[in-house]
C-alpha cells in the first residue's frame, strides 16, 4: 500500500504517479487534497472549472451531465481517472484501489507517506498557482 501525502504538489504529477501505481495492481490512499496545487493564473484556472461545472445549463437546462466535482478530493479522483482506461476492465478494477481523503485520517497519521520532491511548487520558475481548497471553496463546496 502506497499512501501519498499532496501538501504542495502539482495535481497533474500527483495523478499521474497515482494512476502509475494504481495499473500495477497496488492500493493507494492520497492525504492532504486540499493542499494539492494547479499551477497557472487563479483567474483563468477558475474560469475553466466554472466552465465544467456549469457545462450542462448552458447547452440545455434539461440534460443530465458531464458532472464535475466540486470537492478536492473528488477533483484528485476525477484527475486520475482521466488517466485510467476506467471503461474497461482492467481500468475499473484499479480505480477500486484508489482513496483519497481531505486532511490525514487517524489510521494513516503516524505511517510513512510518500512526497514527490521533484513536483511540488518550489520547482516553478513563475509562483502562480492556486491551492485545490482554495478553487474548492470558490466553486461552492463544503468540506
Amino acid at each position: 500500500m502506497k499512501i501519498f501525502d499532496a501538501s504542495g504538489v502539482v495535481l497533474g504529477r500527483l495523478a499521474s504517479n497515482v494512476a502509475k501505481a494504481i495499473l500495477n495492481n497496488e492500493d493507494v490512499i492520497v492525504v492532504n487534497a486540499e493542499e494539492a496545487i494547479i499551477t497557472g493564473n487563479k483567474k483563468n484556472i477558475l474560469e475553466k472549472y466554472m466552465h465544467r461545472i456549469n457545462r450542462r445549463s448552458l447547452v440545455n437546462p434539461a440534460r443530465h451531465g458531464p458532472f464535475f466535482p466540486k470537492r478536492p478530493d473528488r477533483i484528485i479522483k476525477r484527475t486520475v481517472r482521466g488517466m485510467v482506461p476506467y471503461k474497461q476492465e482492467r481500468g475499473r478494477k484499479a480505480y477500486k484501489r484508489l482513496k483519497v481523503y481531505v486532511g490525514i485520517p487517524e489510521e494513516y497519521s503516524d505511517t510513512a507517506k510518500i512526497v514527490l520532491e521533484g513536483s511540488t511548487y518550489k520547482k516553478l520558475s513563475v509562483p502562480k498557482y492556486i491551492k485545490l481548497g482554495e478553487l474548492s471553496k470558490l466553486l461552492g463546496a463544503r468540506f
